[in-house]
């Protein structure tokens, strides 16, 4: 065997497939002010230690693809202008991870190793300023650098630092330690340092190891034992203003809660104020439902949750998370690990995580790049990268997100707002909670540690500086989703749960928080850790904050079943500690500890802060609401709807995946045009088996313009804003649960400072105690500043309730001559909130969307009635006629526009008019068609919504096959239909897959293909190829096979299914007229690996069809609309051709790429199953009604003998309920008639 020891390939993509590239290109011209003429970008494969036969495989099955990519060994760099990005040393890489796991299908025992790079190449010459710019616009050096391109080398200098002691440091003088402090960068204050010191001396009586001050710092950071909000807050000021007596009165509240309370006793913080209401609501029996536990994962109730009819109990579980730090230094992988962190909270309480809501902050992104502030990245740059990372994550792990808002702030270029929510859910008798006992062993599984995150902790509580950029690198998590996957899958299990005495995620401070946290003695040992590479020492793995691990607390008898649930998985663990009665975290490495420390010195969590808190007077035009510019009516309307916090944010929204689960209730856009947004996420509660129709809904409330005046206001304002959002949507405020988020600037000594969050919290109390609906979970983030710029005072209010998904409402105007009214005026006066005309106007509302009387309802909001009116009108292209004197453009908390189908009687409820076809205010026209372009216009450079086909032309007049069909009856009767769903590294749409043929009557099989190791691998293709003989059907479900990389979708399952063992197997399937169905991942699969369209796997060339991006180059979220072309299939044998349904799309590279010559022969041969078509049902190239760009519109396709079908559309999400803003047909029964082909004779 030759052994290749290093070589490097150039990857392009051809004529008609660089999408990517001719984005990128124009990105640079607009934002750069350039006029380049071209770009190319390559992919390059550093390749080492790589079989010789192997290689010349793999270029054609891994490293590119015939029909899209051109791949040469070599290329003449120096003889052009361009330059390679590669990513810095120890971050984790997608593509080259991807491309070896692609390898060990071909060949097992390879034991090559891939870099990836890309390659930037301009036709012209560009001056030396010119290039730089290009390279700094386009390299973000915490996680990039510039490749140098002649070096190809991997040689490892491994050498693992030593764990050095800091001699002398118990006998240090203060002003050493200060010294000490400065030069080990630590997050701790000089007093925390000094009680360390202290402790060392007297308790310990030796000098500490560098490992325990790095862990004690991390322990000890705002992000871990939250500093700022445990300072005692001392001389509270009040100054006068003319709100000066709402401002007492609310701090009188708080007094009597602590009273009421604890008596007291405890400091008075942030930390007690945001959790008193909570505590007292439990102490008078208001709060029963919330389950009791010592395992802080989220915030945990118990509800009662229908499934078939009967009523069962779950646990309902949710946490809001910040990457705000992050984020702002390295968008893609911190906001990434905001979603990924966010998950594995409520998972580690053992809940299946299903629900998503992300809220985020950023400056001006519409302004130019060269506003860049130094030290910073640019807000355009932040905002798009952060989405991508997001949605990347989310999209890939299998997680909806059904609400996505941006909010605009200059303020928040001092620092990114990167926030959002989760939710979870689990049968309560899967979770056994107990403590942990002598003898128990730590299982740590998942992901391997390396030095991404190490500081993370310590690093996020730190002000953000000029120099964050070069040096905070290694703070950054690195985000893998599908590795996140396995781990949901595991713990959904309830065999593997009921092992599980206790759970804890890796986040903040990794091994020595997250194992730390588990009991109070412990033994760790380092040295069973698997980490990403050579060379960490002792140090770096304790605090390392590497995703995607998770560890366990199991009785030793339980140790070995456990972890072959993970092996079986395709999951790696290990034992990496065991419970002792020490009360004392020993943590060894190499045979030595390195740290060993007493549990009540760590849980001391340092000294406490003390502070003097001065609260402002509060502005008298707090309430002031945003301009209101133009002359005449209709040129305040589109200025108001082109506003940054009004205009539509639909092209970034719809990059996030909303409908994986099929649990989704409302879509983010819902009417017939898919333009009316939601204003809460809805989705049912993720009942594997059965049917239920219980939901989850979560909203959020936040205006910065109004916080940053006053914080008090602000806060009620926000709680009133988040518990309208779902009455609005229908569900009951009474039951509310909150949790809260809090951002501000960094307070230092300022006690002014000290007085926005103080002001805020007074706030929130207020409301929550006269609500009687108490916050039960939260989050800060203190550190908001960059020199001097400050983040607007911020208090989040995400509330969370759930109800039946019968009654959901959604906003979009339904009929003409329906009523509309406003409701809700007398809520908030003068800033002020009236709970008692709150709670009676919701309860009016509510009561009215059960009783089927009003039939859409949007909670106003920062743009005021105006803003409602609008976004009401165009999901089915309404309008209305309204004659009122209520001011259309101020703030409304707390009120409604609704539409009702009869009259209104309640006091607080004002007729402004009807609905109708055209906009008409006090007599006058707006516009409707201006008033859209407005709304979309806005971010229409930045996040385009649609784009035109790259391939107008590539669209035949209407093709429905009426010829005979060709495909024959099953031969025999089958009692039990077997279907046999693999489930790959990136597989997430197994359960949707699985639900969807056993509702139709199957019986159905998910087989992990397992691939840590060669052992692995063999074993799991021999399964494979065993079960598709014992299978009907074979069916290929969504995802991201090995996260869609090496630069294409598909590839490691095309790898798998031309195995010579699966071939086979899938021949002898097809001979007994077996069924294959793949559905998005699984249709590019079928396509790149031969199978479709012409039924015979590898039959591919350079001329063969395939899927590649959307020609928008970004992700689609969407329901589209789908005719049926041809029934030529068994899947296809209850359709009419000329039958319309509306599916969920979601996918990246959908676009279908297929000659006409070809095209026309699956015209004339019937294989064209589903083609996407416009409201008249006809086959189109136009945007968004083919959203993909696929060529002749082409959305399905079955093969010659019609028993392979392929298609991109979800046709598993649907079901009572869902899509319910999405009128149309959403069942399209492929798997029922996949079923019947095997039942009916």
């Amino acid at each position: 065997m030759a052994i290749c020891q290093k070589t490097r390939l150039f990857v392009e993509k051809k004529e008609g497939f660089r999408v990517e590239a001719l984005e990128l290109l124009h990105e640079l011209n607009r934002n750069l002010h350039l006029n380049l003429s071209s770009l190319r970008l390559i992919n390059i494969y550093d390749l080492f230690n790589i079989d010789s036969e192997l290689l010349e495989k793999s270029k054609r099955q891994v490293f590119s693809e015939p029909v899209t990519d051109t791949l040469f060994d070599r290329f003449d760099h120096q003889n052009h202008c361009c330059f390679a990005i590669e990513l810095q040393d120890g971050q984790f890489d997608q593509r080259a991870d991807s491309a070896m796991q692609c390898l060990g299908l071909i060949d097992p025992d390879n034991e090559a190793l891939v870099k990836s790079a890309r390659l930037l190449v301009f036709e012209e010459n560009l001056s030396d300023e010119v290039l730089n710019r290009i390279k700094k616009y386009c390299i973000n050096e915490v996680e990039a650098k510039e490749k140098n391109m002649n070096i190809l080398d991997h040689t490892e200098n491994i050498h693992v630092e030593e764990i050095p002691i800091h001699h002398g440091f118990i006998n240090f003088s203060p002003e050493k330690v200060a010294q000490f402090r400065e030069k080990l960068q630590l997050a701790m204050s000089f007093e925390d340092l000094l009680f360390v010191q202290r402790y060392f001396k007297e308790e310990e009586r030796r000098d500490p190891s560098d490992t325990e001050i790095r862990v004690l710092d991390t322990y000890w950071s705002d992000h871990c034992r939250h500093t700022t909000f445990e300072t005692e807050l001392k001389n509270i000021t009040f100054t006068p203003s003319q709100f000066e007596d709402q401002m007492q009165d609310a701090f009188n509240q708080y007094l009597e809660l602590r009273e009421n309370v604890h008596q007291s006793k405890k400091p008075m913080t942030l930390m007690d104020m945001a959790t008193i209401c909570g505590k007292h609501e439990r102490k008078i029996g208001n709060l029963d439902d919330m389950e009791i536990s010592e395992e802080v994962n989220a915030c945990s109730v118990y509800i009662d949750v229908d499934v078939d009819g009967k009523t069962e109990q779950w646990l309902l579980m949710f946490k809001n998370e910040t990457h705000n730090h992050p984020t702002e230094i390295e968008p893609f992988g911190g906001a990434s690990t905001c979603v990924g962190g966010a998950i594995r909270d409520p998972l580690s309480g053992r809940s299946y995580v299903y629900q998503a809501l992300r809220v985020t902050g950023a400056a001006d992104i519409t302004e130019p790049i060269e506003n860049t502030i130094e030290g910073k990245l640019p807000q355009q740059v932040i905002s798009k990268t952060a989405a991508q990372g997001y949605s990347s994550y989310g999209n890939q792990i299998g997680l909806a997100a059904t609400h996505v808002r941006e909010i605009y702030h200059e303020g928040y270029k001092a620092k990114r707002m990167e926030i959002g929510a989760v939710v979870g859910a689990v049968p309560a008798h899967y979770v056994r909670r107990e403590t942990p006992s002598p003898g128990d062993v730590v299982i740590m599984f998942g992901g391997r540690t390396g030095r991404d995150g190490i500081g993370g902790a310590t690093g996020s509580s730190k002000e953000h500086t000029t120099e964050s950029l070069e040096v905070s690198a290694a703070e950054v998590q690195k985000g893998n989703a599908p590795e996140e996957r396995k781990i949901q899958r595991l713990f959904r299990k309830p065999h593997v749960t009921k092992l599980i005495k206790k759970s804890n995620d890796f986040g903040a401070g990794g091994v020595s928080v997250a194992i730390g946290e588990l009991a109070d003695g412990l033994e760790i040992d380092l040295n069973a850790v698997k980490t990403k590479y050579k060379g960490l020492n002792g140090t770096e793995i304790a605090i390392s904050e590497s995703q995607e691990r998770m560890s366990v607390v199991v009785a030793p008898e339980d140790q070995e079943l456990f972890m072959s649930y993970c092996a079986e998985e395709n999951i790696e663990a290990v034992v990496i500690a065991k419970v002792t009665d020490t009360n004392r975290l020993l943590i060894n490495w190499n045979g030595y500890p390195i740290v060993n420390l007493c549990r009540d010195f760590i849980n001391s969590s340092g000294v406490r802060q003390q502070a003097d808190v001065t609260v402002n007077p509060i502005q008298e035009n707090f309430m002031e609401p945003l301009p209101v510019k133009g002359d005449t009516l209709a040129e305040q309307v589109y200025e108001r709807l082109g506003d940054l916090n009004v205009a539509s944010q639909k092209g970034m929204i719809e990059m996030f995946d909303s409908t994986i689960g099929a649990s989704t209730v409302l879509m983010p856009f819902g009417g017939k045009h898919q333009l009316t947004e939601t204003q809460a996420s809805v989705q049912k509660i993720p009942v594997r088996n059965g049917v239920t129709s219980t939901c989850s809904i979560m909203s959020y409330g936040y205006n910065p313009f109004i916080s940053e005046r006053s914080p008090f206001h602000g806060a009620q304002l926000a709680i009133l804003e988040s518990m309208a959002k779902i009455v609005a949507v229908g569900g009951d405020y009474s039951n509310i649960r909150f949790t809260f988020q809090e951002y501000f600037e960094k307070l230092g000594n300022t006690p002014e400072k000290w007085g926005k969050p103080f002001a805020a919290l007074l706030g929130a109390i207020r409301i929550q105690n006269q609500f009687h609906l108490p916050s039960i979970g939260g989050k800060d983030s203190m550190s908001g500043t960059f020199h001097d710029l400050n983040v607007p005072p911020t208090l989040v209010s995400f509330a969370i309730t759930t109800g039946n998904a019968a009654h959901i409402i959604s906003p979009q105007f339904k009929d003409i001559s329906n009523k509309i009214y406003i409701i809700g005026g007398k809520v908030v006066q003068n800033g002020v909130v009236n709970v008692e005309q709150a709670k009676s106007v919701f309860s009016f509302v509510h009561e009215q969307v059960i009783q089927k009387r009003i039939v859409s309802a949007f909670a106003v909001q920062m743009g005021g009635i105006v803003e409602a009116l609008a976004k009401m009108s165009f999901g089915n292209d309404l309008g209305f006629n309204i004659t009122t004197e209520e001011d259309l453009f101020g703030y409304r908390y707390g009120s409604f526009v609704v539409e009702s189908t009869e009259t209104l009687d309640f006091p607080d409820a004002v007729l402004l008019g009807t609905v109708d076809h055209q906009w008409r205010i006090n007599q006058q026209p707006i516009d409707k068609k201006k008033a859209l372009q407005a709304w979309r216009k806005t971010f229409a450079s930045i996040y385009p919504e649609t784009v035109p086909a790259m391939d107008h032309d590539k669209v035949l007049v209407k093709q429905e096959y009426h010829k005979p069909i060709t495909y024959q009856p099953y031969p025999s009767k089958t009692e039990k239909v077997k279907v046999l769903i693999p489930v790959f590294p990136g597989t997430n749409c197994d359960y949707d897959t699985a639900r969807a043929f056993e509702q139709a009557g199957a019986e159905t099989k998910l087989l992990i293909f397992k691939n840590l190791t060669s052992k692995d691998i063999q074993e799991s293709i021999e399964q494979l190829a065993l079960s598709i003989d014992q299978s009907h059907i074979l069916a290929l479900s969504g995802g991201f096979s090995s996260g869609d990389e090496p630069d294409g979708s598909g590839k490691f399952i095309a790898n798998v299914l031309n195995n010579e063992k699966i071939k086979a197997a899938i021949e002898r399937h097809l001979t007994k007229k077996h069924l294959i169905i793949g559905i998005c991942n699984g249709f590019q699969a079928l396509i790149k690996s031969g199978l479709l369209p012409g039924g015979k796997l590898g039959d591919l060339s350079e001329n063969s069809p395939t899927l590649y991006r959307n020609d928008i180059n970004r992700h689609i979220s969407h329901i589209a609309q789908t005719v049926v072309t041809s029934n030529n299939s068994p899947w296809l044998s209850s359709f009419k051709p000329g039958e319309i349904h509306k599916v969920a799309l979601s996918h990246g590279e959908g676009k279908l790429v297929v000659s006409d010559q070809q095209a026309q022969e699956w015209f004339d041969k019937g294989q064209v199953a589903f083609q996407y078509c416009n409201d008249l049902g006809e086959p189109t190239m136009d945007t968004p009604f083919n959203p993909n760009g696929s060529h002749f519109a082409i959305e399905g396709i079955v093969s010659p003998c019609g028993l392979i079908l392929g298609k991109m559309g979800h046709s598993e999400r649907a079901g009572k309920d869902i899509f319910k803003n999405i009128e149309g047909n959403h069942n399209q029964p492929i798997f029922k008639n996949g079923v019947n082909y095997f039942l009916e004779k």
